[in-house]
């Protein structure tokens, strides 16, 4: 049994304690959480510094991690999409290597689990060994072709079959983002998750032309499949953003994730709260900024008490896989969020968006969330300067 004191430590569930205590197991398991005051006779370890849950990603593609540094910085979307389609290729060996550096950094980062996009295997192997919970997102596009929706799931369904899932994580099959799945492929998606306890992941609203191609059936997303002899000929405009053929199209009673959201309005996140209580939004700064140098407006989320998660992105659109340097971030360029507000955003509404708030995300008694150490300041708050460190 360890007790682990600091200078603050933030329970998340409930109130920060100045000087508190954390009482921890030899499996990790959260045995006591409080005053010094009310323990007698134990030897406490003290560090300067905050001590928080471990981090939860909700949004990553880590097979991508040998693309670090191969896509140009703020090129837009679109250029971005055909940079990786470039670039993707790489030998297993470089793959593989790339992939278990990533999966080793995010846990000295204090990541804890992982929301993580797959289009393929490659990453099965790590997640099988990794110290890191992951939830797996097996991502499926048909370019909005409905006549190729079955074709399509029935080869990302095998991706979700080849997945040898260890009994801490989960999986499930989802779509890429309204842009790029025919209603066809959504249902399907929606009956191949029909029995499972999980979290269905879509990216959203990341550049102007994808609310375009909605709401008038023109711009850049036209060019970029006419330029893959890909026809739109059967895509109906819907007059709306992107986000609402997205709703009309997935199942409402699973949990589930917008990704990035930089261009959701406060309609939008009213329309997604009405649609199903359990939307969470996943924000991912960094990777907004490297791609197309913009953010979401923080404040239109906080107004409607939206359950905001951080997320990493690739090392493609990425320069490192940290949800402190997403946290600094958003304190560098919207400085009104509270640090409290990013506290929560990075530990327990990731876990429960991702369906592991039963053991992860908050100090609570019986849980198991992993204990990290914000290091660099003696006060209740992010500096620039601040650092990681993995105790538990």
């Amino acid at each position: 049994m360890r007790y682990i004191s600091a200078s603050w430590v933030a329970p998340i569930a409930s109130a920060p304690i100045p000087k508190g205590v954390v009482g921890v197991d030899d499996d990790g398991h959260i045995q006591f959480v409080g005053e010094r005051e009310d323990l007698d006779d134990v030897e406490i370890e003290f560090y300067e510094g905050i001590l928080i849950p471990g981090f939860i990603n909700t949004h990553c593609h880590l097979e991508l991690s040998h693309l670090l540094g191969k896509v140009d910085t703020g090129t837009g979307l679109i250029p971005f999409i055909t940079g990786v389609l470039a670039h993707r290729d790489a030998s297993d060996f470089v793959k593989q290597t790339a992939i278990e550096t990533a999966d080793a950094f995010m846990y000295e980062a204090g990541i804890q689990a992982v929301g993580d996009i797959s289009n393929g295997l490659d990453t099965a192997e790590v997640k099988r060994k990794s110290k890191i919970r992951y939830s797996t997102f097996v991502e499926m596009f048909d370019f909005l072709q409905d006549d190729n929706a079955q074709a399509t799931y029935d080869q990302y369904k095998a991706v979700f079959d080849g997945f040898d899932v260890k009994q801490a994580d989960k999986i499930s099959l989802v779509p890429h983002a309204p842009y790029s799945v025919s209603a066809s492929l959504y249902k399907l998606i929606n009956q191949g998750n029909t029995e499972l306890d999980c979290t269905i992941s879509i990216h959203n609203q990341e550049t102007p032309p994808e609310n375009e191609l909605f709401e008038s059936g023109t711009g850049g997303f036209v060019d970029f499949y006419s330029g893959f002899d890909i026809s739109l000929d059967g895509f109906e405009k819907t007059c709306k953003p992107s986000i609402y053929f997205a709703l009309e199209q997935m199942d409402a009673s699973k949990r589930t994730l917008f990704v990035h959201n930089t261009l959701t309005s406060a309609a939008d996140i009213a329309a997604a709260h009405s649609w199903n209580a359990q939307t969470f939004w996943a924000t991912c700064p960094n990777a907004n900024l490297y791609i197309e140098n913009r953010l979401p407006n923080y404040q239109l989320f906080m107004d409607a008490e939206a359950k905001m998660t951080i997320g990493t992105d690739s090392l493609t659109s990425n320069w490192q896989l940290s949800v402190l340097e997403e946290m600094k971030a958003i304190a560098r360029y919207q400085s009104y969020v509270p640090f409290s507000d990013l506290l929560e955003w990075s530990t327990l509404n990731g876990a429960t968006a991702l369906g592991f708030d039963e053991l992860l995300g908050s100090f609570e008694i019986g849980k198991q969330p992993g204990l990290i150490l914000l290091e660099g300041s003696e006060e209740f708050e992010l500096l620039q300067e601040t650092t990681v460190r993995r105790l538990v």
